[in-house]
């Protein structure tokens, strides 16, 4: 009688061909949120994009691929979803950083100019979407970036279960480390790999705004990134 055959072992994963793709939050057309001091949001977005493609690749994550899409916002959402299921990415992270609706802002002047803040919350933001293919994946990914995050020191944003918060109110999946679920994000929906968008932190938050522009912080956030994909893929 034959024997039967075993089934294949599972491939662990080789961080080397591991493709990330770093998607930079808006583009240079639609540039996101402004800031409290009026820098836009697209620029914060590259600097730390670059910065955590420099850590992952630095740590063997040779095939990561920072993504920098140009158009209008509705067209290059579509493109940078097209662009990474074309290339099979084994997971997304879309970087972005935050700002609050318009009724809570509040009015003052930076440099001689209008300018418009909130101080009142602050903190980072992981979103994943249920309609993602690989909802599992992206919600583990996302929970183990948010631990990291908080072994730093850093703290979530809370805001986004509370009523004021209008349409932009969303579940909180994991209340300690502030993973929340967007079902409505094209780059989350869409893709066809495990996908997850961090909102970094506020810089309609002036302080805050000031930490992020920071190297130190960049770093910070980087490195836990770094952690975090390297968890991840061990788990594989």
């Amino acid at each position: 009688m034959k024997a039967r055959a075993k089934p294949a072992a599972p491939t662990a994963c080789d961080p080397r061909n591991f493709k990330i793709v770093l998607d930079v939050g808006h583009t240079s057309e639609s540039q996101g949120a402004t800031s409290a001091r009026n820098d836009v949001e697209f620029g914060f977005n590259l600097n730390l994009t670059r910065r955590i493609g420099t850590h992952l690749k630095s740590a063997g994550f040779a095939a990561t691929r920072v993504l920098v899409t140009d158009g209008k916002a509705k067209a290059s959402l579509l493109k940078r979803v097209g662009t990474a299921n074309a290339a099979h990415a084994d997971l997304v992270l879309s970087i972005h950083h935050d700002s609050v609706p318009d009724k809570m802002l509040e009015e003052w002047e930076f440099d001689g100019a209008r300018s418009w803040f909130s101080d009142r919350f602050s903190g980072h933001s992981l979103f994943v979407s249920e309609r993602n293919p690989h909802f599992t994946d992206s919600l583990s990914f996302a929970r183990l970036l948010g631990k990291e995050l908080k072994a730093d020191g850093l703290h979530y944003a809370s805001q986004y279960t509370l009523p004021l918060m209008g349409r932009y109110r969303h579940p909180l999946l994991d209340k300690d480390v502030g993973v929340y679920r967007y079902d409505g994000l094209v780059v989350l929906s869409q893709t066809r790999s495990a996908a997850v968008l961090l909102e970094a932190g506020s810089i309609i938050n002036r302080d805050e705004e000031m930490a992020m522009n920071s190297p130190e912080r960049q770093e910070l956030i980087a490195s836990a990134v770094t952690t975090a994909m390297r968890a991840y893929c061990e788990k594989r």
